[in-house]
């Protein structure tokens, strides 16, 4: 009997639960889909390096998926209590008739296990085909073949959505035990008539609010831009902070400044039914001014999350052609010129194959410093230009005449970069103690000599020969280019070379650095680096919209229900549906623009601090991955609007 009451319910509340549904849905297709990698075939038939990454992917997935839960938890919490207040008067009438609590508790409980069973289902097949989009792209970005790729379910990704989920839906459960136990009959009778008092204090406080608003999210900003992504500075922290406080007071000050300002304009305040828009929405972001400031912050997150995510792939991979120009790279930190580089490779018994082309070039430890190309003072590495001619020739480009008073400047340290074309652009001379040279290119020219994880050239200045004649080495380094089709086994020889150096192989050898990489082990690392924030960047980024748009549309339904008495007397004045419908639009639009107005405010400057930050090192340009952030945005965000006007419409028609 219960059951059958409980399917019923359902079906007559349908509508009430279209929110919740597409909420829970989504959440469970996200879930599954991204805790479900490690089950594809393709995946399993990788090489070893790319199994191990997509198993350490998997890791940090699965413990994300343990925050991602309590937010999806505190989320069904929220959306179960709104669809509780909304049948109060529906439980009251079940008391009336004489059916106890422990009863009511039951059916309750039965529904929500119902709408757990097919939420779980749903969302678990939509997931197992998102999830195979999913395994797709992540061997495209990976360069790995699909032809063997088959279409897979992963037991595992299921057990995980069921347990996790399943432990949500019984603390639901719990919860409404507990709600109906507390609740007396008068007060579920006369919910509906009880509207929320709109109480503002003096405008003054308001006023002064606002102006605080103003100063501290100013102040953050400033600070934020200047000290940037250092996040040991206590001006940073400060900033964060008065980010949070700023958010806090923006929504707080908002209900009444806005009623204050909008009240001196008579002609706007008493136009049309705009007094009952006004009051409308001053009176729940009065009250929601926490949860509010709460949507605010996630939305920002999650702008901030998705579209630096999407730009960290895109940077990670660009310019790997500047950051190993080379094949394989062997970098040695030569304190003892005794030990030529040949030598000490011969210490730990490495041979370069016959099929290998290299070059051997030197760095000075001039201890010069070089003052009028920067702002600050630095010190330049100095290279003949004999030795980069060596490497330009490995390369197959053609080599470079310099004259006694000539030097190039390499650099691709994009702050540096940007100084040396500047000075560049007005003078060509350089000051190299106390001697003056001509550049000879006209721009730095980016480039790494030798192959690194990173763009780590600051500045390299190319000279004469017979300059660095006096002077000690610091570094030796070779470049090789392979000249047969045998890479995997030539770069697993320059990754032994990376391992033994991490596990200290080679301390006891005079020279202090031996180090190796690999054009092939660069490219890739660059892949799964990138895929890996972007992957943690659309997790979380997706969760967090996905909330935030649920309590918003969660709240604005549940004022559609707490306004009913307040549209039944707008209709008694004379208030037609078509305005109506306007007055609903309104303030659903108002409502939904106010946070993620504020959230775009604090993504740009987020946005800028984080791409000057990374841009250090890199060229950054991350307009691509804003438009497909507004595009994903759009595509949620609007969703969740267009619903929740049409069940605020649908709800308000029901009871006038």
């Amino acid at each position: 009997m219960y059951s059958k009451i409980a399917i019923n319910n359902i079906k007559k509340s349908y509508k009430d639960y279209t929110i919740y549904f597409l909420t829970l849905i989504l959440a469970v297709c996200i879930f599954y889909s991204f805790n479900s990698m490690d089950s594809k075939k393709a995946l399993v038939q990788m090489k070893a390096s790319n199994r191990n990454y997509i198993s350490k992917l998997t890791d940090i997935i699965s413990a994300l998926s343990i925050f991602v839960s309590i937010i999806l938890g505190s989320l069904i919490l929220y959306a179960n209590n709104f669809l509780i207040k909304r049948r109060k008067k529906e439980l009251g009438i079940y008391m009336t008739l004489g059916m106890g609590k422990r009863k009511i508790s039951r059916i309750l409980v039965t529904e929500t296990f119902i709408v757990g069973v097919v939420s779980l289902i749903s969302g678990i097949i939509l997931g197992i085909g998102a999830a195979q989009g999913l395994s797709i792209f992540i061997l495209k970005v990976l360069d790995v073949g699909i032809n063997e790729y088959r279409f897979t379910v992963s037991t595992s990704a299921i057990c995980k959505t069921i347990l996790y989920f399943g432990i949500m839906f019984l603390i639901v459960m719990i919860f409404n035990v507990f709600l109906i136990s507390k609740y007396k009959i008068i007060d579920l009778l006369t919910s509906s008539r009880k509207n929320e008092d709109i109480k503002f204090k003096n405008p003054f406080i308001y006023l002064l609010a606002f102006i605080l608003c103003v100063t501290s999210l100013g102040f953050a900003y400033k600070t934020v831009l200047k000290v940037g992504m250092d996040l040991r500075s206590p001006m940073f922290i400060l900033s964060i902070a008065l980010v949070i406080l700023g958010t806090v007071l923006f929504f707080f000050s908002l209900a009444g400044f806005i009623l204050y300002i909008v009240n001196k304009n008579k002609k706007i305040y008493f136009k049309g039914l705009n007094i009952f828009i006004i009051k409308q929405i001053n009176s729940k972001v009065n009250t929601n001014f926490i949860s509010m400031s709460l949507i605010c912050l996630m939305l920002f997150i999650t702008m901030v999350v998705l579209s630096t995510g999407i730009s960290a792939k895109k940077d990670f991979e660009e310019g790997l052609k500047k950051r190993a120009p080379f094949d394989a790279s062997i970098i040695i930190n030569n304190d003892n010129e005794k030990n030529n580089i040949e030598d000490i490779l011969n210490k730990i018994n490495f041979k370069i194959s016959k099929n290998e082309k290299y070059e051997v070039y030197n760095e000075y430890d001039t201890k010069v410093k070089v003052r009028n190309l920067f702002t600050d003072t630095i010190d330049g590495n100095f290279i003949k230009i004999s030795d980069y001619n060596k490497m330009l020739k490995l390369k197959g480009e053609k080599e470079i005449n310099l004259n006694k008073n000539e030097v190039l400047i390499l650099s691709n340290y994009n702050k540096n970069v940007k100084e040396i074309n500047e000075k560049l652009k007005n003078d060509n001379k350089v000051h190299i103690k106390e001697r003056e040279y001509l550049v000879k290119n006209h721009r730095a020219i980016e480039e790494n000599l030798y192959n690194f994880v990173i763009s780590y050239n600051f500045c390299t200045i190319v000279i004469n020969d017979e300059f660095l004649s006096d002077y000690k080495i610091s570094k030796s380094l070779l470049n090789i280019m392979y000249s047969d089709k045998n890479r995997e086994e030539n770069n697993e020889k320059y990754n032994k070379i990376y391992k033994d150096s991490i596990n200290g192989k080679y301390r006891s050898l005079n020279s202090p650095y031996i180090n190796a990489f690999s054009k092939d082990d660069i490219y890739f690392g660059a892949k799964r680096g990138g895929t890996s924030v972007l992957f943690v960047g659309i997790y979380l980024g997706m969760v967090f919209l996905i909330a935030s748009t649920a309590v918003l549309a969660l709240q604005q339904l549940s004022e559609a229900s707490d306004s009913i008495e307040r549209y039944k007397a707008l209709k008694r004045i004379g208030a037609n549906k078509k305005m109506i419908d306007k007055t609903i639009f309104a303030q659903t639009f108002i409502y939904f623009s106010l946070p993620v107005i504020l959230a775009l405010i604090h993504s740009v400057v987020g946005i800028a601090v984080i791409n000057d930050y990374f841009s250090l090192l890199k060229q950054t340009n991350s307009s691509c991955s804003v438009i497909i952030t507004i595009l994903i945005f759009i595509v949620i965000y609007v969703g969740y609007f267009y619903i929740t006007y049409v069940e605020y419409k649908n709800i308000v028609k029901s009871n006038i």
